[in-house]
């Protein structure tokens, strides 16, 4: 499993944790041994980064609505939303030795935002983010 691939599943998980409004540990767990593939240095990823979004999600969410310009979190489509917790958490939460640099971590946000999500989604996550790394 390639880091875009482990990328993806950890968007799939956080999607799950707030579609189902269960950030918990165990849903972590429950979720990663339902895959087949195991690969220990990207499930230790996946882990590590939804670990910090689970740590980190009130100071992640104020930085989004802060910069999402007139938009709530509510009114912002829960893909979106994802994606852009996922970039946040692996940019700045993960210890300045395993950080994604800012700019690949805003790239893959985008590229799942497109794929994912709405015709806008890409614009709007890209937009949010960057402005996330300008003035964070």
């Amino acid at each position: 499993m390639k880091r875009t691939e482990a990328r993806e599943l950890l968007m799939q998980l956080m999607f799950q944790m707030e579609v189902q409004k269960d950030f918990s540990d165990e849903a972590t767990v429950k979720y990663l041994s339902m895959q087949e593939e195991k690969d220990p240095v990207q499930f230790e990823y996946i882990k590590e980064v939804s670990e910090a979004v689970r740590n980190h999600k009130d100071e992640i969410d104020a930085l989004i609505e802060k910069f999402s310009k007139g938009w709530k979190l509510n009114r912002i489509a829960k893909i979106d939303l994802t994606v852009m917790r996922l970039s946040i958490a692996e940019s700045y939460y993960l210890g300045d030795d395993k950080n994604t640099p800012v700019g690949a971590s805003i790239n893959e946000a985008v590229r799942l935002a497109k794929k994912y999500g709405s015709d806008d989604s890409g614009k709007f996550v890209n937009g949010i983010l960057g402005e996330v790394s300008r003035n964070r």
